[in-house]
C-alpha cells in the first residue's frame, strides 16, 4: 500500500513525462503486490498482462510527443497538442482511463476484482481507505497529465 502511496504522490507533483508513466508503473506494481498478499496470485498476473499492454501504448504515445515536441519531456511545454496529434491523444486517453480502471477497459478487468475481492476480506478499515486513496491518487495523476499535455494552454518557447 505504501509502495502505491508514495509513488502517486510523487507522480502528482512531476513534470517529466517519462518520471510520471514509470511512476505510475510502481504504483500499479504496488497494486500487484498487494493482490499478492492477499493471496490472489492469478489475479496479480492477469494484472500484470493488462498492465503491461496500455503502458506499452502509454510509452508509445510519450514517444511521439516527446519527439514532436522538440525533444522535450517537460510536460509545462507540452499544452494543447490534441490538434497536432489526434490519434496520439485518442489512444494516450484510452492508455490513462485503461491505468485509471474505467470499466469495459483492459485496466477495469483487472483492477476491479482486485478492489472488490479487498473490501470482502476482513482487512483494516485503514487499509481498505489507503486502497481508496492510492486509487484516486492515479486518476489525479492521469487526469493532471492528460491536461497539461492535450487541454492546458501551450507554455512551449
Amino acid at each position: 500500500i505504501m509502495t502505491m502511496f508514495m509513488s502517486g504522490v510523487v507522480a502528482i507533483f512531476e513534470y517529466d513525462l517519462k518520471k510520471i508513466i514509470a511512476l505510475s508503473t510502481l504504483s500499479q506494481l504496488g497494486m500487484m503486490m498487494f493482490s499478492i498478499s492477499l493471496g490472489l496470485y492469478e489475479l496479480a498476473f492477469f494484472h500484470l498482462l493488462t498492465h503491461a499492454l496500455f503502458k506499452a501504448l502509454l510509452f508509445l504515445c510519450a514517444g511521439v510527443l516527446i519527439h514532436g515536441a522538440g525533444n522535450t519531456q517537460d510536460i509545462r511545454s507540452f499544452g494543447g497538442l490534441s490538434l497536432n496529434f489526434p490519434l496520439v491523444t485518442v489512444c494516450m486517453n484510452l492508455a490513462n482511463l485503461s491505468l485509471c480502471g474505467v470499466p469495459f477497459l483492459a485496466g477495469f478487468y483487472s483492477k476491479d476484482l482486485i478492489v472488490e475481492l479487498a473490501c470482502q476480506y476482513s482487512w483494516g478499515i485503514f487499509i481498505l481507505l489507503m486502497m481508496f486513496i492510492c486509487l484516486s491518487l492515479t486518476v489525479l495523476y492521469s487526469v493532471r497529465l492528460t491536461y497539461l499535455s492535450f487541454v492546458g494552454p501551450y507554455g512551449g518557447g
